[in-house]
């Protein structure tokens, strides 16, 4: 592939509900373009973009893959994202890498969920798009009936820029409203028809509000409508475009990619309106953080981020970045100012799926690719050690589904972890914790089938089987009451022997855990003090209850006994451990189980069913707060017990509609029909042990 100038290419992140064809149109593109000498198909497994064993088998995209498309001159970068909103790291990645979004809506399905998710999203961050109406051929398609729903859920600002001739079985071309030409196509392969009466006035009407919208973008195009002179086109070119970076026109372009119907002016009208990323006008996705500031540039120097990396088990790391400014060739020296590490350049690549093609530069704004990079992992940014500047790091969602899980195969743990962590290179979305109480190796993801890609991926690449496995609540235990206790630790055998005596008052605090004395008379020692202290300390990591930490006490020694001889650190220890298990038995112990904050968005029509399922999940409404899109925010406090699966019942009661964050706020007693029952399986467990 040849290399392109900065204003000869153009970004456009691919985004849309699951199941629209996203993928099918890029191979059209393909195709159309002259690519590939044949249509890939999803059906078929034999697409470009879904290259991972994980999507052939699913028969659906899970991972952001890069198709760079030529076009009369010039090169589009189509960033074709997944449709399930699991992956919404992935559509935010490839989002911040792009200067436009092509939305796809399937026609028979109309506007989804990841329709509106996508579109409020490109909407927030100021992206201009075009919407792609694909399997216009599909059956009750109604065209007219779709333009209602477009205008009554993104207002009127999405125009069409192409309309079908034909609809259902007998879709057979569209008409280029701008052109003002109707094209049949046989075979991917556009031919001109004429169009009949009826649809050459849609096509002028439709012209016409092409042509309004573009008057009201500049002054003396405003002057050109009003004296009735027909826009050149330069006028429509300069019109448009400016429409679409200021938010007031979104174009609306119908086709079939299965069929290659209608790819041609889909294409046309990326690179005639769609911006370059040099375009001052144009959204910049990757904000300056510090050092040299640079212009979209090629003179500038050198620098680019990493919005992406693909690990491959035979080719290893692979890094795809943007680059910001000036251009990277193989005899770059390469400086990571995120790691402030250098790093030695594997090569240059323009990648096309999991396809290399090695070219001599890459061009300011344009994408590309590296094998090999050392420390660099997605969201860094790199540039050269003389010139040195960092960009902002990608803000992904937070996690909201976590699951436990185990190697299969003991002696795999190691392996599980270093796998792990190389597939968390690919998706910066997901965690890995290592929970310090409870010993359990946790992923948090943003739902479902993510997470179950994740152990896919272990298996197949890297040979790691694993199971899931229930999660531990960390549970804890504290008292209601005030005891005071002895704890004597007497024992006698040839030679010296072991004495320890204490007198411990037990009662409720505030804190975590306070130890305070009150000996009076020296009845203990207080070089024992200590040793008392250290007793309680370690006996309360394990609970009367059911064997969870102690927490919220303060245990005061106030009296006591030694003997000369016989006493020692050791002695007083046991005593006091002996204390604590008497104390925590008679202060009324309980059991406690975290509380997590919960915030959920809703749209308004779902608060009813939301409500009702938390408060079956023992959880606590503490308010709502209308947002500014005319969605709910619904405040609430819930069990964490209650609380591991909400994100798969959320989903389902929303439609895909409702998100939420949770975060712990503290510790509350358990209401003592369910405290028995976690009390009683944890003794049976530990019987098992």
């Amino acid at each position: 592939m040849k290399v392109y100038k900065t204003e000869n290419v153009r970004n456009l992140a691919l985004v849309g509900h699951s199941g629209s064809g996203k993928t099918n149109l890029t191979e059209s593109m393909l195709f159309q373009s002259g690519a590939t000498k044949r249509l890939g198909n999803v059906t078929d497994k034999n697409t470009l973009s879904d290259f991972s064993k994980e999507e052939m088998e699913r028969g659906t995209s899970i991972g952001t893959s890069i198709i760079p498309v030529e076009w009369r001159n010039f090169k589009v970068n189509i960033i074709d994202t997944p449709g399930y909103m699991d992956f919404s790291g992935e559509v935010i990645g490839a989002l911040r890498a792009s200067e436009a979004a092509l939305l796809v809506i399937d026609a028979t399905s109309g506007i989804e969920v990841g329709t509106e998710r996508a579109w409020k999203y490109a909407e927030n961050i100021g992206l201009p798009r075009i919407i792609f109406i694909n399997k216009i051929d599909g059956e009750n398609v109604n065209f007219r009936k779709l333009m209602e729903e477009l205008e009554e859920s993104f207002g009127k600002k999405v125009i069409p820029f192409s309309v079908p001739i034909g609809e259902g079985e007998n879709f057979v071309g569209v008409t280029d409203v701008i052109y003002q030409k109707g094209f049949k196509y046989e075979n991917a392969a556009p031919k001109e028809t004429e169009l009949n009466h009826d649809q050459v006035k849609a096509t002028e009407r439709m012209y016409e509000e092409i042509a309004e919208v573009v008057a009201g973008s500049d002054e003396v195009l405003m002057e050109k409508y009003f004296n009735g002179e027909k826009f050149t086109r330069e006028d429509l070119l300069r019109g448009v475009t400016t429409a679409l970076l200021e938010g007031d026109a979104v174009p609306l372009l119908v086709g079939s990619g299965e069929k290659g119907i209608g790819i041609d002016i889909l294409l046309n009208t990326i690179v005639n309106y769609m911006p370059a990323p040099n375009d001052k006008r144009a959204h910049t996705g990757f904000r300056y953080e510090e050092g040299e500031e640079r212009e979209i540039s090629e003179k500038d120097p050198f620098a680019a981020v990493v919005f992406k990396t693909i690990t491959d088990p035979f080719v290893g790391k692979i890094s795809i970045f943007k680059v910001i400014s000036g251009k990277l060739k193989k005899d770059t020296p390469l400086y990571n100012s995120s790691k402030e590490e250098a790093e030695k350049l594997g090569g240059v690549y323009v990648i096309r799926g999991k396809n290399q093609m090695e070219v001599e530069e890459i061009c300011a704004g344009d994408i590309g690719a590296t094998t090999k990079l050392a420390v660099t992992g997605t969201g860094d940014t790199l540039c050269t050690k003389d010139h040195i500047v960092k960009y902002k790091r990608i803000k992904y969602p937070q996690p909201v589904l976590f699951y436990a899980i185990e190697a299969k195969t003991k002696g795999d743990e190691e392996k599980l972890s270093t796998s792990l962590r190389k597939l968390r290179e690919e998706d910066p979305s997901f965690v890995i914790e290592r929970n310090a109480e409870t010993k359990q190796l946790t992923i948090g993801g943003l739902g479902q089938v993510q997470l179950d890609v994740i152990l896919e991926k272990l298996k197949n690449m890297f040979g790691v089987e694993v199971v899931k496995v229930p999660f531990i609540i960390p549970y804890r235990e504290t008292i209601k009451k005030t005891a005071s206790v002895q704890g004597k630790h007497k024992k006698q055998s040839g030679g010296a022997g072991q004495y320890g005596d204490v007198w411990v008052r037990f009662e409720p605090c505030q804190e975590d855990f306070v130890f305070d004395e009150e000996v009076f008379g020296g009845s203990v020692p207080k070089n024992y003090f200590p040793a008392v202290e250290k007793g309680i300390i370690e006996a309360k990591e394990h609970g009367v209850l059911a064997g969870y930490p102690v927490t919220n006490f303060k245990a005061v020694l106030y009296d006591g006994s030694y003997h000369d001889v016989d006493s020692n650190e050791m002695s007083f220890k046991i005593a006091a451990s002996i204390a604590f298990k008497k104390g925590m038995e008679e202060a009324n112990p309980v059991l406690l189980e975290p509380i997590m904050k919960v915030e959920v968005s809703i749209p308004d029509s779902y608060l009813g069913d939301v409500m009702g399922d938390m408060n079956k999940r023992r959880g606590r409404i503490l308010g709502m707060d209308q947002q500014r899109d005319g969605s709910q925010l619904l405040i609430a406090e819930a069990p964490q017990s209650e609380m591991f699966e909400y994100s798969i019942d959320l989903r389902a009661m929303t439609q895909g509609r409702g998100n939420f964050n949770m975060e712990f706020v503290r510790y509350e007693e358990v209401p003592a029909n369910i405290s028995q029952k976690v009390i009683e399986k944890a003794k049976a467990d530990k019987e098992k042990e």
